[in-house]
Protein backbone atom coordinates (compact mmCIF):
# COMPACT_ATOMS: atom_id res chain seq x y z
CA UNK A 1 0.00 0.00 0.00
CA UNK A 2 1.38 3.54 -0.95
CA UNK A 3 1.13 6.46 0.43
CA UNK A 4 0.61 9.97 -1.90
CA UNK A 5 2.95 11.97 -0.14
CA UNK A 6 2.65 14.55 -3.27
CA UNK A 7 -1.04 15.18 -2.15
CA UNK A 8 -0.34 15.12 1.92
CA UNK A 9 -1.18 18.87 3.00
CA UNK A 10 1.85 20.58 4.30
CA UNK A 11 2.13 21.25 8.04
CA UNK A 12 2.28 24.99 7.30
CA UNK A 13 -1.47 24.44 5.48
CA UNK A 14 -2.71 22.61 8.41
CA UNK A 15 -1.39 24.92 10.89
CA UNK A 16 -3.26 27.87 8.77
CA UNK A 17 -6.54 25.06 8.45
CA UNK A 18 -6.82 25.21 12.02
CA UNK A 19 -5.64 28.68 12.89
CA UNK A 20 -8.61 29.47 10.87
CA UNK A 21 -11.59 28.07 13.20
CA UNK A 22 -13.49 30.57 15.02
CA UNK A 23 -15.68 29.00 17.61
CA UNK A 24 -19.58 30.29 17.46
CA UNK A 25 -20.90 32.46 19.79
CA UNK A 26 -22.79 30.71 22.72
CA UNK A 27 -24.37 34.54 23.17
CA UNK A 28 -25.23 34.19 19.63
CA UNK A 29 -27.01 30.55 20.19
CA UNK A 30 -29.05 32.02 23.16
CA UNK A 31 -30.30 34.69 21.14
CA UNK A 32 -31.59 32.78 18.11
CA UNK A 33 -33.41 30.31 20.79
CA UNK A 34 -34.88 33.25 22.24
CA UNK A 35 -36.06 34.44 19.17
CA UNK A 36 -38.01 31.42 18.79
CA UNK A 37 -39.16 31.27 21.75
CA UNK A 38 -40.66 34.77 21.72
CA UNK A 39 -43.30 33.48 20.21
CA UNK A 40 -44.75 32.94 23.75
CA UNK A 41 -45.53 36.78 23.73
CA UNK A 42 -48.56 36.01 21.80
CA UNK A 43 -49.90 34.20 25.40
CA UNK A 44 -49.61 37.11 27.70
CA UNK A 45 -47.55 40.46 28.64
CA UNK A 46 -45.49 38.42 31.47
CA UNK A 47 -42.92 36.46 28.37
CA UNK A 48 -42.59 40.31 27.07
CA UNK A 49 -39.47 39.27 29.00
CA UNK A 50 -38.31 36.55 26.33
CA UNK A 51 -38.15 38.75 23.14
CA UNK A 52 -36.67 41.87 25.58
CA UNK A 53 -33.61 38.89 26.24
CA UNK A 54 -33.57 37.64 22.99
CA UNK A 55 -32.30 41.03 21.45
CA UNK A 56 -30.05 41.86 24.63
CA UNK A 57 -28.25 38.60 23.61
CA UNK A 58 -28.34 39.16 20.12
CA UNK A 59 -26.01 42.55 20.62
CA UNK A 60 -23.95 41.57 23.60
CA UNK A 61 -23.19 38.33 20.89
CA UNK A 62 -22.53 40.56 18.20
CA UNK A 63 -20.35 42.81 20.28
CA UNK A 64 -18.00 40.49 21.47
CA UNK A 65 -17.63 39.13 18.27
CA UNK A 66 -16.75 42.02 16.64
CA UNK A 67 -13.90 42.06 19.35
CA UNK A 68 -13.08 38.79 18.77
CA UNK A 69 -13.06 38.29 15.15
CA UNK A 70 -10.54 35.83 14.86
CA UNK A 71 -12.03 33.86 17.89
CA UNK A 72 -16.00 33.77 17.31
CA UNK A 73 -18.08 33.59 14.60
CA UNK A 74 -21.87 33.96 14.99
CA UNK A 75 -23.02 37.04 13.64
CA UNK A 76 -25.85 35.75 11.40
CA UNK A 77 -27.19 33.54 13.86
CA UNK A 78 -27.47 36.37 16.62
CA UNK A 79 -28.74 38.78 13.86
CA UNK A 80 -31.48 36.24 13.38
CA UNK A 81 -32.44 36.16 16.95
CA UNK A 82 -32.68 39.83 17.10
CA UNK A 83 -34.78 39.66 14.09
CA UNK A 84 -36.95 36.80 15.41
CA UNK A 85 -37.08 38.86 18.70
CA UNK A 86 -37.94 42.07 17.44
CA UNK A 87 -41.07 41.09 15.07
CA UNK A 88 -42.56 38.63 18.02
CA UNK A 89 -42.50 41.67 20.41
CA UNK A 90 -43.93 44.02 18.37
CA UNK A 91 -46.51 41.44 16.43
CA UNK A 92 -47.43 40.08 20.18
CA UNK A 93 -47.51 43.92 21.86
CA UNK A 94 -49.83 44.91 19.21
CA UNK A 95 -52.19 41.91 19.56
CA UNK A 96 -52.21 42.12 23.09
CA UNK A 97 -52.91 46.01 23.28
CA UNK A 98 -55.74 45.22 20.57
CA UNK A 99 -57.06 42.76 22.62
CA UNK A 100 -56.86 45.03 25.33
CA UNK A 101 -58.67 47.58 24.04
CA UNK A 102 -61.49 45.88 22.07
CA UNK A 103 -62.38 43.12 24.94
CA UNK A 104 -65.08 44.76 27.04
CA UNK A 105 -68.29 44.23 25.29
CA UNK A 106 -70.18 47.25 24.46
CA UNK A 107 -72.50 48.72 27.23
CA UNK A 108 -70.26 47.41 30.12
CA UNK A 109 -67.61 49.34 32.18
CA UNK A 110 -63.64 47.76 32.95
CA UNK A 111 -63.53 46.25 36.76
CA UNK A 112 -60.01 45.39 38.01
CA UNK A 113 -59.02 43.53 41.09
CA UNK A 114 -57.31 45.93 42.68
CA UNK A 115 -60.43 48.65 42.72
CA UNK A 116 -62.02 46.04 45.44
CA UNK A 117 -58.99 46.29 47.87
CA UNK A 118 -59.81 48.02 50.71
CA UNK A 119 -56.64 50.45 51.36
CA UNK A 120 -53.81 48.65 52.96
CA UNK A 121 -52.71 52.05 55.19
CA UNK A 122 -56.55 51.56 56.91
CA UNK A 123 -56.30 48.66 59.65
CA UNK A 124 -59.19 46.57 59.73
CA UNK A 125 -60.55 48.21 56.98
CA UNK A 126 -62.52 44.58 55.31
CA UNK A 127 -63.71 46.51 51.71
CA UNK A 128 -62.73 49.79 50.53
CA UNK A 129 -65.45 52.18 51.25
CA UNK A 130 -65.87 53.34 47.73
CA UNK A 131 -67.04 50.21 46.50
CA UNK A 132 -70.63 50.55 47.08
CA UNK A 133 -70.08 52.99 43.62
CA UNK A 134 -70.11 49.49 41.41
CA UNK A 135 -72.69 47.78 43.04
CA UNK A 136 -75.80 47.81 40.85
CA UNK A 137 -73.28 48.40 37.50
CA UNK A 138 -72.98 46.65 34.67
CA UNK A 139 -68.71 45.53 34.47
CA UNK A 140 -66.28 43.28 32.90
CA UNK A 141 -63.68 41.84 34.36
CA UNK A 142 -61.24 38.83 34.41
CA UNK A 143 -60.40 35.69 36.37
CA UNK A 144 -59.44 32.38 37.28
CA UNK A 145 -62.20 29.53 38.37
CA UNK A 146 -61.77 28.28 41.79
CA UNK A 147 -62.03 24.71 41.34
CA UNK A 148 -65.66 23.23 42.37
CA UNK A 149 -67.22 19.87 42.42
CA UNK A 150 -68.39 19.83 39.09
CA UNK A 151 -66.24 20.05 35.78
CA UNK A 152 -68.96 21.03 33.41
CA UNK A 153 -72.51 22.39 32.68
CA UNK A 154 -71.67 25.03 35.62
CA UNK A 155 -74.04 27.80 36.06
CA UNK A 156 -72.48 28.87 39.58
CA UNK A 157 -68.78 29.36 40.45
CA UNK A 158 -66.04 31.48 42.30
CA UNK A 159 -63.52 33.52 40.02
CA UNK A 160 -60.17 34.51 41.77
CA UNK A 161 -58.01 36.65 40.98
CA UNK A 162 -55.09 34.76 39.93
CA UNK A 163 -54.75 30.61 39.31
CA UNK A 164 -52.16 30.93 42.10
CA UNK A 165 -54.92 30.73 44.90
CA UNK A 166 -57.21 28.54 42.31
CA UNK A 167 -54.64 25.68 41.14
CA UNK A 168 -53.39 24.96 44.46
CA UNK A 169 -55.73 24.85 46.58
CA UNK A 170 -55.11 28.24 48.64
CA UNK A 171 -57.77 30.47 50.14
CA UNK A 172 -58.07 33.62 48.26
CA UNK A 173 -59.07 36.80 50.73
CA UNK A 174 -62.30 37.81 51.04
CA UNK A 175 -62.27 40.58 48.31
CA UNK A 176 -60.19 38.48 45.63
CA UNK A 177 -63.64 36.51 45.38
CA UNK A 178 -66.49 37.09 43.28
CA UNK A 179 -69.31 34.72 43.22
CA UNK A 180 -70.84 34.49 39.43
CA UNK A 181 -73.91 33.36 38.64
CA UNK A 182 -74.36 32.41 35.15
CA UNK A 183 -78.11 33.91 33.47
CA UNK A 184 -79.80 32.49 30.89
CA UNK A 185 -77.74 29.38 28.60
CA UNK A 186 -74.98 30.28 29.64
CA UNK A 187 -72.59 27.59 31.77
CA UNK A 188 -68.91 26.79 32.30
CA UNK A 189 -66.48 23.76 31.78
CA UNK A 190 -63.90 24.09 34.15
CA UNK A 191 -60.64 25.14 32.65
CA UNK A 192 -57.33 26.60 34.46
CA UNK A 193 -57.49 29.64 31.81
CA UNK A 194 -58.43 33.40 32.76
CA UNK A 195 -61.66 33.68 32.36
CA UNK A 196 -63.69 36.75 31.13
CA UNK A 197 -67.10 38.12 32.13
CA UNK A 198 -69.16 40.76 32.05
CA UNK A 199 -72.65 41.29 34.10
CA UNK A 200 -73.91 43.25 37.11
CA UNK A 201 -72.20 43.46 40.26
CA UNK A 202 -73.44 43.38 43.49
CA UNK A 203 -72.30 43.72 47.23
CA UNK A 204 -73.60 41.76 49.44
CA UNK A 205 -73.02 39.38 52.02
CA UNK A 206 -72.96 35.24 50.73
CA UNK A 207 -72.89 32.10 52.73
CA UNK A 208 -69.58 29.72 51.75
CA UNK A 209 -69.51 28.48 48.57
CA UNK A 210 -67.01 25.70 47.48
CA UNK A 211 -65.36 25.23 50.68
CA UNK A 212 -64.54 29.39 50.91
CA UNK A 213 -65.85 30.75 53.83
CA UNK A 214 -68.01 33.35 51.91
CA UNK A 215 -67.99 35.92 49.49
CA UNK A 216 -69.41 39.58 49.35
CA UNK A 217 -68.94 40.43 45.77
CA UNK A 218 -71.34 38.75 43.39
CA UNK A 219 -71.89 39.04 39.49
CA UNK A 220 -75.23 37.85 37.57
CA UNK A 221 -73.30 37.52 34.54
CA UNK A 222 -75.03 37.25 30.87
CA UNK A 223 -71.73 37.55 28.92
CA UNK A 224 -68.57 35.02 29.36
CA UNK A 225 -65.97 34.19 27.20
Amino acid sequence: MSVDLEHRPSDEALVEQYSQYRAISATAVISCVLGVLSAAIFLGWVFAVIPLLGLIMGTLAILRIRRNPAELSGRGVAQAGIALSLLFFCGGASYLTYDYVTEVPEGYERLSYAQLQPDPEQPGQLLPPDVAEFDGKRIFIKGYAYPGKEQSGIKEFVLCRDNGDCCFGGQPKLTDRILIDLKGHLSYKYSTRMVRLAGTFHVKRGEAVDGLSGVVYHLEADYLK
